[in-house]
């Protein structure tokens, strides 16, 4: 450790300053949002078995729910455009412009160079968590997914129904292509329903029993075509482990809801970022 500056204290001291304010972000109207949600109609659900992951479609406009059914369970989620997989979510762009954690209002945005809004969350039954003592909040942009290769670095020991694992299988199983080319599309999550943040003294990344349970939901609208695979972690509520089969685990369930025909006409779904892709030059 190399020692401290006589002006060490007054270095420490400088304030901060958020990296990018989000006053000129094109924001949903979540007024018209919350009028639209009471004339949903289900048209589609998709359960998603414990220790394992489906893939589902969501066209623009509509609205997709990740619903818990039985059980305290924590759920990996991936997007991508249905039309282009080149496209995903980019969970850091999203951490760094709406924070660790994200709820209602908050969007998921995509990879460069597209850079736009994939998702908006429309509603969070969590939403009253906040943050608690430890730090900890829910549906975090921070992890990046339980896999098998940071198990075998750990434990030494081989480990198959990792979220990264059940994520590239669903994902394949949606496209029909090989596991090998669909493992290279999978990416970083939004950690759904999990209680997370960072300890104190180390700021290493730490995980609690998560406070969801039957009933409770996150909610959003594809802002444009959605592929989406979610994985019911191993986990379980990820209260003390996970990549393992100790955990008790639940299913979740994937509701597809359509909104009425108006709301669909008038939609319109965000443009590609306009930045000239000459560098420039």
């Amino acid at each position: 450790m190399s020692g401290a500056p006589a002006d060490a204290d007054a270095r420490r001291r400088k304030p901060a300053v958020v990296v990018y304010p989000t006053d000129t972000l094109p924001l949903r109207d979540l007024d018209v949002l919350e009028t639209v949600r009471k004339n949903l109609k289900k048209i589609d659900e998709i359960i998603v078995p414990p220790r394992d992951a489906r893939a589902f479609r969501v066209p623009q406009g509509h609205f997709f729910r990740i619903i818990s059914i039985e059980g305290p369970q924590v759920g990996d989620l991936n997007l991508w455009n249905a039309n282009d997989l080149s496209e995903r979510f980019f969970s850091g762009k999203t951490r760094a412009l709406h924070g660790t954690h994200v709820t209602t209002g908050a969007q998921l945005w995509s990879s460069l160079p597209y850079l736009r809004p994939m998702a908006t969350i429309t509603h969070d039954t969590l939403s009253w968590y906040g943050f608690d003592n430890d730090g900890g909040g829910i549906h975090d942009v921070i992890g990046t997914r339980c896999d098998p290769y940071t198990n075998r670095l750990l434990n030494g020991t081989d480990y198959h129904h990792c979220c990264h694992s059940n994520l590239t299988c669903a994902l394949a199983d949606a496209t029909k292509m090989p596991v090998r080319d669909a493992e290279l599309l999978v990416h970083d999550v939004l950690n759904v329903f999990m209680c997370t943040g960072f300890t104190k003294d180390t700021h290493q990344y730490f995980m609690k029993a998560s406070p969801v349970r039957p009933g409770d939901t996150i909610e959003f609208l594809a802002e444009i075509d959605l592929l989406g695979a979610l994985s019911a972690c191993p986990g379980g509520d990820c209260s003390a482990t996970h990549s393992s089969d100790a955990a008790k685990c639940f299913p979740l369930r994937v509701d597809i809801l359509e909104p009425d025909a108006a709301f669909l006409d008038g939609f319109k779904p965000p443009e590609r970022n306009a930045y000239s892709r000459t560098h420039g030059r």
